[in-house]
């Protein structure tokens, strides 16, 4: 952007030095051609030919000699010269009678087609066949002169194809339109024949042209791109154009969203849907949005899990069931965390947990396949093998594996169990870490965060951590041999979450009493921090706790109609992402992530 403004103010101020330089034979105005020479820059762009600069790029031409304005309002300053700048050439374009933004254009290629059909053309080869007039349109990405001849660069969704333009070939004054009017960052369609030029590029040898939409900002320089990741996540469209490996995330994103679909489906699951507004925030522990509906004159919820309304078609008779959906929770920002992301969740009558382990694997192998072809892959430096099968073990062996603790020592006695935590871990224990072990309600509590802080980073390989304490898991069915636990297991790759399944729990009256505790532990918790009234704005904003928490007695309802043994799951498909295109942040994987105001 800041090249474009700096090289239409070196031809304003010094295209006479310049002028032997410049010279085209057919050219009707001797500006023309100096303008053409600043498109070569990487976001080229120049003055209108009919109409002198602004008075912005003026005075910004005569502020520039010989010093350099602070970088901020120099690019802003810069940015609007050259908008000003192209919104003459709109004018110009429609004083000629020709609409800078069409309406369509009849595509014969794509650019990659047409670099496969004709990979084995000769250096210096043309074909003028009738079966080699093609038709291709794209933006144009980058543009070199030479007297009568211009090479300009399209890219479309497929990939990059060389625009060979010589004045001989376009009819009336369109060589002289493309090089006044045509902008780095324009929308173009191009009709041609197919060369391959002497130094190998294939070529589409331009007959005719048209512009379809007229830029009007400058992209980002092409030797520095856009780099200003917080600008990228803000403006991704401009983000996608400047890398293009940005855009084959999101292809590669289609592609295993598509791979998910297919392997349930293929396990015969059936896909349905559910409300994203619901009366009650259910199937998971997480603050909510919180709405209201102006007709019904109530509150509503954005869901923070499909599960409740999924169960529900387990007991109206569905077998095997799925949601591929957005799911919405009031929390933290971070490199793993988003408010808004996506999740699979899927339920199947008559399983259990051991059976939503194999269909895990069996999903995330196959995406693999789908998208990198092979089951050893890289992520951020370290190799993750996900050859099958995956090890297999339980939360309490993890820890006490890590800490040397054996937690089924200390029996109901968890004022004990703190203080050894507390002697053994100490030093490696930060404040925060060490006030959460202390705050613990229960043993199962006080290893699930042992767990979390000691195991959990350290967990590279794919990894089932089976049998969690059943004070953390409200909704699993309770394991049929280990009193205290459910069997439920989560999957743990490169350190990370990816999936939560349970042997789901049937008894309406047992499923009744861990929601109404779960209800109950968190009303206090509430409540002790509502009391707290001297707590200062930032530290309420940051409180988990005091958001409401109700009952979601329709649910329970349904489970005394009856609901088969089942097994259910859920995976996260946005770190499942992060994870097959090695992407550090989740921001990285979701096109248009949550941001702060931008001040």
């Amino acid at each position: 952007m800041a090249m474009e403004a700096l090289n239409m103010k070196v031809l304003t101020l010094s295209s006479r030095p310049l002028k032997h330089l410049l010279r085209f034979a057919a050219s009707p105005r001797p500006t023309r051609p100096n303008l053409f020479l600043v498109r070569s820059s990487s976001s080229s762009s120049s003055s209108s030919p009919t109409s002198p600069p602004s008075s912005a790029a003026g005075a910004a031409a005569a502020s520039g000699r010989g010093r350099r304005s602070p970088s901020a309002s120099s690019s802003t300053s810069d940015r609007e010269a050259v908008r000003a700048i192209r919104l003459k050439k709109v004018e110009e374009l429609r004083e000629k009678g020709l609409e800078p933004y069409a309406y369509k254009w009849d595509r014969t290629h794509s650019a990659n087609q047409l670099q496969d059909i004709y990979k084995h053309l000769a250096n210096g080869e043309e074909l003028d066949g009738e079966k080699d007039q093609v038709s291709i349109a794209g933006r144009i990405t980058a543009r070199r002169a030479f007297g009568k001849l211009a090479f300009l660069t399209l890219r479309d969704d497929s990939g990059t194809i060389q625009l060979y333009c010589e004045k001989e070939r376009l009819l009336y004054d369109q060589f002289e339109r493309l090089k006044t009017l045509v902008d780095i960052g324009d929308i173009v369609g191009a009709n041609g024949t197919i060369k391959r030029t002497e130094k190998g590029e294939l070529s589409v040898c331009v007959n005719s042209f048209a512009i379809l939409t007229k830029s009007l900002l400058p992209l980002p320089d092409k030797y520095h791109g856009l780099t200003d990741v917080d600008k990228r996540y803000r403006q991704r469209y401009v983000d996608m154009i400047a890398n293009p490996e940005v855009a084959d995330i999101f292809r590669k994103r289609a592609k295993i969203v598509s791979e998910i679909r297919n392997t349930v489906e293929s396990a015969g699951f059936v896909e349905v849907e559910t409300p994203v507004l619901q009366g009650a925030a259910g199937g998971a522990e997480a603050r909510p949005f919180v709405t209201y509906h102006n007709s019904l004159g109530r509150d509503l919820y954005l869901r923070i899990a499909t599960e409740l309304h999924l169960k529900r078609m387990l007991v109206g008779g569905f077998e095997k069931v799925y949601e591929i959906g957005r799911i919405f929770r009031n929390e933290g920002i971070s490199t793993r965390h988003n408010p808004e992301f996506t999740t699979i969740e899927m339920y199947e009558a008559y399983s259990d947990y051991q059976s939503m382990m194999n269909m895990a694997e069996e999903i995330i192998t196959r995406c693999a396949l789908a998208v990198q072809n092979k089951l050893k892959i890289d992520y951020q430096g370290s190799e993750i093998n996900l050859e099958r099968p995956w090890r297999r073990e339980t939360m309490h062996n993890l820890v006490k594996e890590a800490t040397k603790i054996d937690f089924s020592d200390f029996g109901d006695d968890l004022e004990m169990a703190k203080r050894v935590t507390l002697t053994t871990l100490g030093d490696g224990l930060d404040s925060k870490d060490k006030l959460a072990i202390g705050s613990c309600p229960s043993i199962g509590h006080l290893v699930n965060e042992i767990f979390e802080v000691v195991v959990e980073p350290k967990l590279l390989q794919p990894t089932f951590v089976l049998d969690y304490p059943i004070e953390i898991s409200p909704l699993a069915k309770p394991h049929r041999r280990h009193a205290g636990l459910t069997e439920r297991f989560e999957l743990f790759i490169c350190g990370r979450e990816l999936a939560n399944a349970f042997s789901e729990l049937t008894d309406p009256m047992d499923q009744r009493g861990r929601l109404e505790e779960q209800v109950r532990q968190h009303n206090e918790k509430r409540a002790a921090s509502l009391l707290k009234g001297a707590a200062t704005e930032e530290k309420k904003e940051e409180d988990d706790e005091s958001y409401e928490v109700t009952l979601d007695d329709d649910f329970l309802t349904a489970l005394e109609y009856g609901m088969p043994p089942a097994s259910g799951m859920g995976l996260g498909i946005d770190r499942l992402v992060m994870l097959l295109t090695d992407s550090a942040s989740i921001r990285d994987v979701i096109a248009f992530p949550v941001l702060k105001i931008q001040q």
